[in-house]
């Protein structure tokens, strides 16, 4: 027996399309719900998660920077404040490197109008004044070992020291401020996204229950078409010349075509 006498193709009719199209209306719905939670879980991870790493990470080498200028106030000699100051412009540069690679991700704005564009900014400007700062202690201090007299390498140093601490330390305050001002709309962004992605299962759950609901008491109470009956085929009588060739159907004909007798 051929596969095609095994398997009938028929046309379906309205209620069956009709039931195929909402399940795969809600499979569509489904599968663009999940993308879209999907997308907000990488970005989540790429450019909150990542990225909060990053700016605890220019926090701490801002404060490494920092350091290294204090450093070089307490070095003893002329080598060992070059060997100190070496360093200042990888770090630097890192620094520079860290904000640009988040300012260039995708910046948005929380629902309480937070904006990470504006605090990012923020975080530029107070860098660019606070490694302006340091320049010019970085100068006092070089001043300081190439002078002439000791007179002038004690001026240099006090104006060297001053400033370090109170327009250099002002200036690092305010980076570390516009930092966490950075990371608290970061977290506000992030809960947000993620306060949409619970809303988005919670609402498809509830759209494919009640679809899949829907769809069965449609398939319970759809009427079908009903089949038509087949028509009765009535026997047909046999042939003159079939009779003849056979005695036995010659003979059952001759006794229905005769009255019966009573016992």
């Amino acid at each position: 027996m051929g596969i095609g006498s095994r398997f009938r193709f028929t046309w379906p009719g309205t209620p069956q399309l009709t039931i195929s199209i909402l399940i795969a209306g809600l499979g569509w719905i489904s599968g663009q719900a999940l993308s879209h939670i999907d997308q907000d879980l990488r970005i989540n991870h790429a450019e909150y998660t990542l990225g909060a790493v990053d700016l605890a990470h220019i926090s701490a080498d801002a404060m490494r920077y920092r350091s290294t200028i204090i450093r070089s106030l307490e070095a003893e000699s002329k080598k060992d404040f070059e060997r100190i100051t070496d360093s200042l412009p990888a770090q630097r540069a890192r620094i520079q490197h860290a904000v640009d690679r988040y300012a260039a991700a995708s910046l948005r704005v929380s629902r309480s109008g937070r904006s990470e564009e504006k605090d990012i900014q923020s975080v530029k400007e107070s860098l660019d004044q606070y490694f302006h700062a340091a320049s010019k202690t970085i100068q006092l201090l070089t001043q300081e070992w190439n002078a002439s007299s000791p007179a002038e390498t004690a001026e240099l140093r006090r104006k060297a020291e001053i400033h370090a601490a109170d327009n250099g330390g002002a200036k690092i305050i305010q980076v570390s401020l516009a930092l966490d001002r950075l990371l608290e709309t970061v977290a506000e962004v992030a809960g947000d996204m993620r306060d949409d992605g619970t809303k988005t299962i919670r609402t498809t759950s509830a759209t494919l229950v009640g679809g899949s609901f829907f769809i069965a008491l449609l398939n319970l109470f759809i009427t079908r078409p009903a089949r038509r009956p087949k028509p009765e085929v009535e026997p047909v009588p046999p042939t003159s010349r079939e009779t003849e060739q056979n005695p036995a159907q010659r003979l059952r004909l001759t006794n229905d075509k005769s009255p019966g007798i009573a016992g």
